[in-house]
């Protein structure tokens, strides 16, 4: 199950583990992204579940066909909106941590059975921002930060489980995310100055690829140009 598979590291992800046959459930904002989602990829289920309500996800993922097995829990999908302290409204504060902190948490507590039961694998794509926190980044890196304290708690509380958890700290990647951080820092983006999004989905593969008996709780992956 994958979140974020429309765009960026997401999406390099999903065409991944699609190319190589692998049954993906891929999760969409709303009915016309599901469907943009399917064509792209096809054979894969999709389910409708807006990030940015993590209040509703239950009562829209209880109205859907749910996955009979879920084996991985892929949670990519991110939003930023830069900003001093001081500029911050409770507006903005509250979108960056609805999408993502609560929501995969949300999502994760609402898999968890089945995860358990397959023995599975949860990866958080986290960021630079969740392990250091720089001006005008307050809220995004609150929500990353937190979203680190998820999995670290998550890590421990299912180790009992079998269940394995992931965080993947990417810097700067080259996407559509990015693009929008450079015009907010009113900056030139060069997406060749930055990590590609096929080489943080080689990262999250090689994690999900690994045998029962190892797993990467952490890894940072920084620009080496």
């Amino acid at each position: 199950m994958i979140t974020g598979a429309g765009s960026g590291i997401g999406a390099a992800v999903a065409r991944r583990l699609h190319e190589r046959g692998d049954h993906l459930v891929l999760v969409a904002r709303d009915a016309g992204r599901a469907r943009e989602l399917a064509a792209a990829h096809p054979g894969a289920e999709t389910l409708v579940a807006d990030l940015a309500d993590p209040d509703r996800i239950s009562w829209a993922l209880s109205h859907q066909t749910l996955p009979d097995r879920i084996d991985s829990l892929l949670h990519i999908a991110g939003v930023v909106d830069l900003g001093t302290v001081g500029e911050l409204t409770p507006k903005t504060w509250r979108h960056q941590i609805d999408v993502n902190l609560l929501a995969p948490a949300e999502l994760t507590r609402h898999f968890l059975p089945q995860l358990r039961l397959t023995h599975g694998h949860v990866v958080f794509v986290n960021s630079g921002a969740g392990l250091n926190a720089n001006g005008g980044w307050a809220a995004y890196a609150a929500a990353k930060h937190g979203l680190k304290a998820l999995a670290d708690a998550l890590r421990q509380e299912e180790q009992e489980h079998g269940v394995r958890v992931t965080s993947v700290y990417p810097g700067r990647t080259a996407s559509a995310m990015q693009q929008k951080i450079h015009q907010q820092e009113g900056k030139e983006y060069d997406p060749d100055r930055w990590i590609s999004p096929e080489s943080v989905a080689t990262t999250l593969l090689t994690a999900l690829d690994l045998p029962a008996d190892a797993v990467i709780n952490d890894v940072s992956i920084r620009p080496g140009g």
